[in-house]
């Protein structure tokens, strides 16, 4: 009786288990923000000027999330070059810093498909199939919008 009880337990705790795996991956599949951290700060066209800015990402998907996170310095290299040099003026109104964010958005887009297409170079034509037939579905993961959580211009 004692060995049944102990079966049935086992049993139990490893649906348990398994239950939590598929809510944690299916919560990774979702709608996520990923940060990029640390918070940019750069140099600005003036002496003694800088600019300091939270961006995070919106992606969905758990093979964006990891392509996100995979391509990071690529990422985060792009910004720097794309927010470095600007002048103080240029990002004081409301439209300048939304048209800045559009640009990081699409930057942040050029960035991934380019690192993607290098990471497909190498012997990955099935998932590149795959990928095709999902857009043709009208399933669209990937990569939606970029973010500022802060932006300071000092």
């Amino acid at each position: 009786m004692r060995l049944w009880v102990v079966v049935l337990s086992l049993l139990f705790m490893s649906v348990a288990v398994a239950n939590e795996g598929a809510k944690e991956s299916e919560a990774e599949a979702g709608v996520k923000y990923v940060e990029m951290t640390p918070k940019f700060t750069v140099n600005l066209a003036e002496p003694k000027k800088f600019l300091l800015i939270n961006v995070q990402l919106l992606v969905e998907g758990a093979g964006t999330i990891a392509a996100v996170k995979k391509h990071m310095p690529a990422l985060r290299h792009e910004l720097i070059m794309l927010y470095s040099g600007r002048s103080s003026e240029a990002l004081q109104t409301m439209e300048q810093r939304e048209a800045l964010r559009q640009e990081t958005t699409a930057v942040i887009r050029k960035t991934l498909e380019k690192m993607e297409e290098g990471d497909k170079g190498h012997g990955e034509p099935a998932e590149k199939e795959h990928s095709e037939e999902e857009g043709k579905a009208g399933h669209e993961e990937g990569f939606k919008e970029a973010y500022f959580t802060e932006f300071l211009v000092d």
